[in-house]
Protein backbone atom coordinates (compact mmCIF):
# COMPACT_ATOMS: atom_id res chain seq x y z
CA UNK A 1 0.00 0.00 0.00
CA UNK A 2 1.01 3.60 -0.96
CA UNK A 3 1.45 6.22 1.45
CA UNK A 4 -1.22 7.91 0.65
CA UNK A 5 -3.53 4.99 1.32
CA UNK A 6 -2.08 5.09 4.86
CA UNK A 7 -2.98 8.10 5.74
CA UNK A 8 -6.61 7.62 4.49
CA UNK A 9 -6.45 4.50 6.98
CA UNK A 10 -5.25 6.41 9.90
CA UNK A 11 -7.60 9.35 9.15
CA UNK A 12 -10.61 7.75 9.33
CA UNK A 13 -9.72 6.34 13.08
CA UNK A 14 -8.21 9.77 14.19
CA UNK A 15 -11.28 11.87 12.78
CA UNK A 16 -13.79 9.65 13.81
CA UNK A 17 -11.96 9.72 17.73
CA UNK A 18 -11.57 13.57 16.98
CA UNK A 19 -15.41 14.07 16.83
CA UNK A 20 -15.79 11.36 20.03
CA UNK A 21 -14.00 13.22 22.06
CA UNK A 22 -15.77 16.78 21.12
CA UNK A 23 -19.20 15.36 21.56
CA UNK A 24 -18.31 12.88 24.81
CA UNK A 25 -16.59 16.73 26.33
CA UNK A 26 -19.51 18.70 25.38
CA UNK A 27 -22.04 15.98 26.68
CA UNK A 28 -19.92 15.54 29.90
CA UNK A 29 -20.07 19.23 30.93
CA UNK A 30 -23.67 19.34 30.68
CA UNK A 31 -23.73 16.08 33.06
CA UNK A 32 -21.80 17.80 35.40
CA UNK A 33 -23.15 21.12 35.29
CA UNK A 34 -27.06 19.23 35.64
CA UNK A 35 -25.68 17.35 38.65
CA UNK A 36 -24.11 20.29 39.68
CA UNK A 37 -27.82 22.08 39.96
CA UNK A 38 -29.36 19.04 41.76
CA UNK A 39 -27.01 19.49 44.97
CA UNK A 40 -27.05 22.98 45.10
CA UNK A 41 -31.27 22.05 45.36
CA UNK A 42 -30.29 19.04 47.51
CA UNK A 43 -31.89 16.91 45.02
CA UNK A 44 -30.50 13.31 44.01
CA UNK A 45 -28.11 13.65 40.58
CA UNK A 46 -29.04 11.45 38.58
CA UNK A 47 -26.19 8.36 37.39
CA UNK A 48 -28.20 7.68 34.03
CA UNK A 49 -26.59 11.02 32.50
CA UNK A 50 -23.33 8.88 32.50
CA UNK A 51 -25.55 7.31 29.07
CA UNK A 52 -25.60 10.55 27.67
CA UNK A 53 -22.08 11.87 28.58
CA UNK A 54 -21.03 8.57 26.86
CA UNK A 55 -22.69 8.19 24.22
CA UNK A 56 -20.29 9.87 21.44
CA UNK A 57 -17.74 7.63 22.31
CA UNK A 58 -18.94 4.40 19.99
CA UNK A 59 -18.41 5.99 16.91
CA UNK A 60 -14.33 5.79 17.79
CA UNK A 61 -15.25 2.38 17.45
CA UNK A 62 -16.58 2.49 13.97
CA UNK A 63 -13.80 4.47 12.87
CA UNK A 64 -11.89 1.53 14.35
CA UNK A 65 -14.06 -0.89 12.50
CA UNK A 66 -13.63 1.03 8.54
CA UNK A 67 -9.84 1.50 9.79
CA UNK A 68 -9.53 -2.03 9.79
CA UNK A 69 -11.31 -2.54 6.28
CA UNK A 70 -9.48 -0.31 4.80
CA UNK A 71 -6.19 -1.27 5.97
CA UNK A 72 -6.52 -4.76 4.72
CA UNK A 73 -8.48 -3.62 1.45
CA UNK A 74 -6.75 -4.04 -2.31
CA UNK A 75 -8.15 -0.52 -3.72
CA UNK A 76 -5.74 2.52 -4.91
CA UNK A 77 -4.02 4.86 -2.35
CA UNK A 78 -5.95 7.54 -3.48
CA UNK A 79 -9.51 5.86 -2.99
CA UNK A 80 -8.38 4.74 0.15
CA UNK A 81 -7.23 8.00 1.18
CA UNK A 82 -10.91 9.61 -0.03
CA UNK A 83 -12.64 7.37 2.22
CA UNK A 84 -10.83 7.65 5.06
CA UNK A 85 -10.98 11.17 5.19
CA UNK A 86 -14.72 11.84 4.30
CA UNK A 87 -15.62 9.19 6.62
CA UNK A 88 -13.68 9.73 9.31
CA UNK A 89 -15.73 13.09 8.96
CA UNK A 90 -18.87 12.41 8.94
CA UNK A 91 -18.60 9.67 11.61
CA UNK A 92 -16.49 12.22 13.92
CA UNK A 93 -19.43 15.00 13.01
CA UNK A 94 -22.07 12.80 14.26
CA UNK A 95 -20.29 12.38 17.54
CA UNK A 96 -20.15 16.22 17.66
CA UNK A 97 -23.92 15.70 17.00
CA UNK A 98 -24.15 13.30 18.91
CA UNK A 99 -22.70 15.71 21.66
CA UNK A 100 -25.05 18.62 21.46
CA UNK A 101 -28.31 16.16 21.41
CA UNK A 102 -26.88 14.84 24.86
CA UNK A 103 -25.46 17.83 26.47
CA UNK A 104 -29.32 19.43 25.84
CA UNK A 105 -30.63 15.35 26.72
CA UNK A 106 -28.46 16.18 30.37
CA UNK A 107 -29.79 19.95 30.74
CA UNK A 108 -33.71 18.14 30.51
CA UNK A 109 -33.71 14.99 31.97
CA UNK A 110 -31.67 16.51 34.76
CA UNK A 111 -33.83 19.60 35.54
CA UNK A 112 -37.26 17.73 35.36
CA UNK A 113 -36.11 13.77 35.97
CA UNK A 114 -38.52 13.03 32.71
CA UNK A 115 -38.35 12.19 29.16
CA UNK A 116 -35.04 10.09 29.01
CA UNK A 117 -36.40 7.05 26.86
CA UNK A 118 -37.60 9.86 24.22
CA UNK A 119 -33.70 12.14 24.80
CA UNK A 120 -32.10 8.58 24.21
CA UNK A 121 -34.15 8.25 21.00
CA UNK A 122 -32.93 11.57 19.64
CA UNK A 123 -29.14 11.11 20.70
CA UNK A 124 -29.67 7.66 18.84
CA UNK A 125 -30.68 9.53 15.73
CA UNK A 126 -27.48 10.93 15.68
CA UNK A 127 -25.51 7.75 16.24
CA UNK A 128 -27.49 6.14 12.75
CA UNK A 129 -25.85 8.80 10.57
CA UNK A 130 -22.50 7.26 11.65
CA UNK A 131 -23.45 3.90 11.39
CA UNK A 132 -24.71 4.07 8.07
CA UNK A 133 -21.39 5.55 7.29
CA UNK A 134 -19.68 2.82 8.19
CA UNK A 135 -21.87 0.39 6.64
CA UNK A 136 -22.01 2.33 3.65
CA UNK A 137 -18.56 2.25 3.49
CA UNK A 138 -17.70 -1.24 4.28
CA UNK A 139 -19.98 -1.92 1.22
CA UNK A 140 -17.82 0.35 -0.89
CA UNK A 141 -14.81 -0.99 0.39
CA UNK A 142 -15.83 -4.25 -0.86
Amino acid sequence: MDLIGYIGVAAVLGLAAVGSGIGAGIAGQAAIGAWKRSYLANKPASFLLVVFAGAPLTQTIYGFIVMNALKGAGIDGLFKLGIGVLSGAAIGYSAVAQGQCSAASCDAFGETNKGFAQDLIVVGLCETVAIFVMAFSLAIIG
